[in-house]
């Protein structure tokens, strides 16, 4: 039986080794990424600068943008207007947002009138209007909540492709569909598949959340990649991209290696709660 005992014993050694092989690789990952974020220049707010549109807004030292193909929803996303005049976050009444903590820019596109453009309907918002805008209209459609099944904005709108017609369909839209029956119909996404356009979403009991990731870039030494996230919240509100709570260096980007949790300042996400639209 010595033999069999010596070549457990043998195998138990060569696993624990490999298991400290790979925990030492991502150990060093880590430690390279937080050099990276102490050595780092802080990225100047809006309050302080103007950036016209997301790509306008500096990515760490040693990074840099993942392509984006042409007419891409990523290229529609990059370049999502930023409000100019203010960076306060206002409410769909007019009023403004209690805390004013979580943006570290806003995004320049009306919220409307009523209290519907929340969280998961700014999502569906965003995915809706780079639709409309390359003229995709037969791919534009979400589910309701109640029965799970999709309303198309071809048979809502008929003839009529003015965006004030559009708009009216997605109030429609937020009026029937949330948090829940958008997380449904949206495909899983492992963490380290993550594209831009993909969406960090909890359909809760009652309530969840869902934030956009909105642009991408990657460091090639580290094979680090960081990204971007925009949201909407309760009540309706302007979207915003979100600070970095924990690196205000690193600020507005978050790395995609933040571990089991990712930390926003409104909501904490799990890594397997990243989820992409189908079509």
């Amino acid at each position: 039986m010595k033999p069999i005992y010596t070549f457990l014993f043998i195998v138990v050694i060569l696993n624990l080794n490999c298991c400290a092989s790979s925990n030492s690789q991502a150990d060093d990952i880590q430690i390279t990424i937080e050099k990276q974020e102490k050595k780092a220049e802080r990225i100047i707010p809006q309050n302080e600068t103007q950036y016209k549109v997301i790509k306008d807004i500096p990515t760490p030292d040693g990074y840099t943008r993942i392509d984006a193909g042409s007419n891409s929803y990523a290229e529609y996303l990059r370049n999502l207007p930023l409000k100019q005049e203010n960076n306060i976050v206002f409410l769909y009444n007019g009023d403004k947002k209690f805390s004013q903590a979580a943006q570290f820019v806003v995004i320049d596109i009306d919220v409307g009138k009523r209290d519907l453009q929340q969280c998961a309907d700014a999502v569906m918002r965003l995915r809706g209007e780079y639709l409309f805008k390359n003229q995709r209209y037969g791919e534009i459609h979400f589910n309701f909540l109640r029965d799970g099944k999709p309303r198309y904005y071809t048979k809502f709108a008929g003839s009529d492709r003015s965006h004030k017609k559009f708009r009216k369909y997605m109030d429609y839209i937020f009026a029937y569909a949330n948090t829940a029956s958008l997380h449904n119909e949206m495909a899983i996404v492992k963490l380290k598949n993550m594209q831009i356009g993909d969406v960090f979403i909890e359909k809760g009991r009652p309530y969840g959340h869902a934030i956009s990731v909105v642009d991408m870039a990657e460091n090639t030494e580290t094979d680090d990649k960081i990204f971007m996230l925009v949201q909407s919240y309760m009540p309706a509100q302007e979207m915003h991209i979100l600070k970095n709570m924990s690196s205000s260096k690193f600020s507005p980007w978050y790395s995609i290696n933040f571990g089991e949790i990712l930390v926003t300042p409104e909501w904490n996400f799990t890594k397997n709660d990243l989820k992409r639209f189908r079509n």
